[in-house]
C-alpha cells in the first residue's frame, strides 16, 4: 500500500476509534474477568487478563464508534438493534476466537460473566450515547463525561421501573371507564 493510501486509511481508522470507550472498556471487561477468574483456580489467569486487556483496547474503540454511527443511521430501531445486539455479538464472537488464537482458553462462567457484562455495557453505551456522552469528535472532554456519569447511572437504573410503572398506570387508565371522575 502507497505511503499516501496507507496514511489516510489510517487517519480514517483513528478518526473512527473511540478512545473514551476503549478506555473504559479495556479496564471493566478486565475487571470482569479477573473476578471471575478469581475462583475458578485457571493457571493462565494473568494471560487471560492481558489478552483482554490488549484485545479490548484495539477493538472497543471501533465497536464504539460502530456504535456512534449506527445512533445516526435513519431507521432508529435499526441503529438501536445494531448498538444493543449486533455490535455485541461481533465483538463476543471475535474476543472468544482472540482467546483461542493464543491458547488462552477462558472458562465457561467467565464467557458468561463477560457476555452479560457486554451486554448491559452495549444498553449502556446506547443510552449515554443518546444523551451526548462518550461520543468522539463532538468537543466534549472525557471528563466531562464522567461528571455526568452518576446522574446518568441513577436514570439507565430508573428507566426499567420508570418504563413498568407507566406501564401498568397506562394500563390502569385504559381499562377506566369514561364518565368517572
Amino acid at each position: 500500500m502507497p505511503q499516501r493510501a496507507r496514511s489516510t486509511f489510517q487517519a480514517q481508522v483513528f478518526s473512527c476509534w473511540n478512545w473514551k470507550c476503549a478506555l473504559l472498556s479495556a479496564a471493566a471487561r478486565s475487571s470482569v474477568y479477573l473476578a471471575a477468574l478469581r475462583r475458578s483456580g485457571s493457571h493462565g489467569r494473568l494471560s487471560i487478563v492481558l489478552v483482554e486487556m490488549g484485545y479490548v483496547a484495539l477493538t472497543a474503540g471501533v465497536y464504539a464508534a460502530l456504535q456512534q454511527r449506527a445512533l445516526g443511521l435513519r431507521s432508529r430501531v435499526l441503529g438501536n438493534v445494531l448498538v444493543a445486539a449486533g455490535v455485541p455479538a461481533l465483538a463476543q464472537t471475535l474476543d472468544w476466537l482472540a482467546h483461542r488464537a493464543v491458547g488462552a482458553a477462558v472458562p465457561s462462567r467467565a464467557t458468561i460473566a463477560v457476555s452479560v457484562f457486554t451486554g448491559v455495557s452495549a444498553l449502556f453505551h446506547q443510552f449515554v450515547m443518546r444523551r451526548g456522552v462518550f461520543l468522539t469528535g463532538r468537543g466534549c472532554s472525557l471528563w466531562d463525561d464522567f461528571r455526568l456519569i452518576p446522574k446518568l447511572i441513577a436514570a439507565f437504573v430508573a428507566a426499567p421501573v420508570l418504563l413498568l410503572v407507566s406501564g401498568v398506570v397506562g394500563t390502569e387508565r385504559a381499562a377506566e371507564p369514561e364518565g368517572i371522575l
